[in-house]
């Protein structure tokens, strides 16, 4: 349910033709694999759909814990074990690019000392400091 959809709690339905059952798996160290198996509404497997597999750890950063989450494009746990590892690196290289991005606009804001206007699209605060605009 979408912020804007006006849906009502008594309006929520459940989609019984795409029901999963959710196992992790982990080796207790560093890895954990979200496995969800596809199944109806009885609850046996449905073999018509393809399992989906997510990849997820936690790395320690200065900032401290950071999760790390990751799909995994597998059809059985095997392979998923397997792409593990690659997901992870692929996943921490496009956060560290978010992250120096992030930097990079922040570092782009230059603040001007005492809020003094100065000609040219710097906006002074009038007390504090002031943002080029």
């Amino acid at each position: 349910m979408a912020a804007d959809d006006p849906q009502t709690v008594t309006e929520i339905e459940v989609d019984k033709n795409n029901l999963y059952r959710e196992e992790i798996v982990t080796d207790l160290k560093v890895a954990s694999i979200r496995m969800l198996t596809p199944i109806k509404l009885d609850g046996s497997p449905d073999e018509s759909r393809e399992p989906i597999f997510t990849g997820q750890t936690t790395l320690m950063s200065a900032a401290g814990p950071l999760p790390v989450q990751c799909p995994l494009e597998a059809t059985t746990l095997e392979e998923a074990t397997a792409q593990f590892p690659d997901a992870v690196k692929q996943a921490i290289e496009r956060l560290v690019d978010e992250a120096r991005e992030m930097q990079n606009r922040e570092a782009s804001r230059i603040v001007v000392p005492g809020g003094v206007p100065i000609p040219g699209g710097i906006k002074g605060s009038g007390g504090g400091g002031g943002v080029i605009g």
